[in-house]
């Protein structure tokens, strides 16, 4: 009896040992339910190593315990279940490489447990097939698009249509995630659900089943499954940019701005505390980002963008064919990397054919030595086309094994991947510091630009009080009444702009509309053509610059010796052309 107690008491104990740690990761301080639901479904498919398992390797894994002939209200008992999800751990430490085998017992405790607490609160000791692939579909690793192909073949009939009754069935089963996990007063079933999803009752084929489960935003009562997914992909996300409250000078994870107050941005920890400061406040629009660009980056993108270089929106899914195809079961696939016994009867079947080719050789000795002569060649041939298919298959075995050991051992960590880490980081470090460092002198060159422009219109203002000077003597006049001559004689200095330290974000010829109407008058066919030529040669100089500058952008990524030599080239040109800027404008001055 005592053993008995013991026994209970630590089944007891396993079956809220995933409840226990979930609570001490403290997710019920995130404020929103969308965030909320999605961080412990998150931590739930990690804890139990469902992650690392592919959805086809749940379907492979459902054929393979005969799951895909039976019907989806029939029951399975507990340990049916548990061989399902040994099989399944199992087949995962084979893939899976030496240095990172699972610890398969306390994985199938873990997802039995809960799977039970889900879907048998009432102990009954089973539940259905439909029950356990949907939980374990939703569940598992790989895309998402997958995952809801494969739904659908599950809630379809033979014609590709959706069948509302078993999208309601899907519904209440998969809606029981979050109930579990005591957010069902959020997310849990309701009667309304399907209407939710599909407000209009019509044909749902797969497409359709496609844009309203990946739409942005997605059904209410499914919106923290895409966000399961989206946490998934930012986990290791770095983003290079200060936190406005809790002044972290890195972010991992989401990112989120401020749609009103400008440059204010939290980290994800803040954003889902509801932590605010300054003049922001929490009913303010944010919008979620999942990866970083920088602001050369972003540039190259607007400028591709404005010259059509790229596409400007893609769609949310591939557009599949409306014919009713349902290859995610995989009833016809043989595995034959995974299953001797297969081979084994593939080889029988080739010995039974030879044997069979054999008996009908020695049953034509009874026919004509015509005929005989000729069957006996058509056999010979026959047998050394299977010995050849034989030997052929044997190679291909071979080369496949050969190929996964390979695998296998490139994938496991060396000590010379190891000690490259720091390397690597430093080297990232020094690239994101080249980085910065063109971006600052991109935009104090753009700067110089617009200062040497102003400079030109001071120059064409004088060169204009010279001609009327010259106009004035020809015609009698005194050199000194042009009422403008003491105001042109002064060179107009530059007006720095106090935003030098942000990227500029426009074209070179954006900045030509801040200078006054005598630079573009210069181009015309009314001014002399001296005067037209000299500013011509000026501009195309800085034009010269600006190319060079975009180009040391795009040379970035090409590596760190390249960027280094376009600088020290940009650096020369520049003060080659500002040296000979300066000796225009003294002759100037000196005429």
């Amino acid at each position: 009896m005592i053993e008995e107690g013991s026994k209970s008491s630590k089944a007891m104990v396993e079956k809220r040992q995933l409840f226990m740690e979930m609570r001490a990761q403290n997710f019920d301080v995130i404020r929103l339910s969308t965030y909320r639901t999605a961080c412990k479904l998150r931590f739930v498919q990690k804890r139990c190593n469902l992650h690392l398992v592919d959805v086809w390797n749940m379907i492979e894994a459902f054929r393979d315990n005969g799951l895909s002939t039976l019907d989806h209200n029939a029951e399975i008992n507990v340990s049916r279940l548990e061989t399902i999800l040994s099989s399944i751990f199992y087949q995962l430490n084979k893939r899976l490489p030496t240095t990172h085998q699972i610890n398969v017992e306390q994985s199938i405790g873990l997802l039995l447990n809960f799977i039970v607490a889900t879907y048998d609160s009432e102990g009954h000791g089973k539940l259905t097939v439909f029950a356990m692939k949907a939980m374990l579909a939703t569940m598992c690793g790989g895309k998402i698009l997958d995952k809801i192909r494969y739904i659908f073949s599950q809630i379809s009939d033979s014609n590709g249509v959706m069948v509302f009754a078993k999208f309601d069935q899907f519904l209440r089963e998969v809606l029981k995630l979050p109930t579990a996990v005591f957010e069902g007063p959020s997310f849990g079933y309701t009667e309304h659900s399907v209407r939710t999803c599909f407000p209009q009752q019509k044909k749902i084929l797969l497409n359709t089943f496609l844009d309203v489960l990946m739409a942005d935003p997605p059904p209410q009562c499914l919106v923290w499954l895409p966000l399961m997914h989206r946490l998934a992909n930012v986990e290791n996300v770095f983003h290079p940019v200060e936190c406005s409250y809790c002044r972290s000078e890195s972010m991992m994870g989401f990112r989120y701005r401020c749609q009103q107050c400008h440059g204010y941005q939290l980290c994800q920890s803040c954003f889902w505390r509801g932590h605010a400061s300054g003049p922001h406040s929490n009913q303010h629009q944010m919008k979620e980002h999942s990866s970083w660009k920088s602001p050369a980056k972003k540039l190259s993108h607007a400028i591709s963008k404005s010259l059509g270089c790229m596409p400007i929106g893609e769609p949310p899914h591939p557009v599949f064919p409306e014919a009713a195809e349902r290859p995610q079961d995989l009833v016809h696939t043989t595995n034959t990397l995974e299953s001797p016994s297969r081979l084994d009867e593939e080889h029988r079947l080739i010995a039974r054919y030879a044997a069979r080719l054999a008996a009908e050789a020695s049953n034509s000795t009874q026919c004509p030595p015509t005929d005989l002569s000729f069957n006996f060649d058509a056999n010979k041939q026959q047998r050394q086309l299977i010995a050849e298919l034989e030997n052929k298959n044997r190679e291909i075995l071979q080369e496949i094994q050969r190929l996964r050991l390979e695998h296998e051992q490139a994938s496991q960590p060396t000590p010379e991947k190891a000690q490259q880490n720091p390397t690597l980081l430093a080297e990232l470090r020094l690239l994101r510091h080249r980085k910065d460092e063109l971006e600052r002198r991109m935009s104090a060159l753009q700067e110089s630009r617009r200062e040497l422009m102003v400079q030109l219109e001071g120059l064409m203002r004088l060169l204009k009080q010279d001609e009327e000077q010259k106009q004035a003597v020809q015609t009698g006049g005194s050199p000194h009444s042009s009422p403008s001559h003491s105001a042109s004689c002064t060179m107009p200095m530059p007006i720095r702009s106090t935003s030098a330290g942000s990227t500029p974000t426009h074209t070179p010829q954006d900045c030509l509309a801040g200078v006054g109407d005598d630079v573009l008058d210069a181009f015309s066919q009314g001014v002399p053509r001296n005067l037209r030529n000299d500013l011509l040669v000026a501009a195309d100089s800085i034009t010269n610059t600006m190319s060079s500058l975009v180009k040391e952008l795009h040379s970035v990524d090409d590596g760190l010796e390249e960027e280094e030599e376009n600088m020290r080239n940009g650096r020369e040109k520049e003060e080659r052309k500002s040296y000979r800027f300066d000796m225009r404008l003294s002759q100037s001055k000196r005429i």
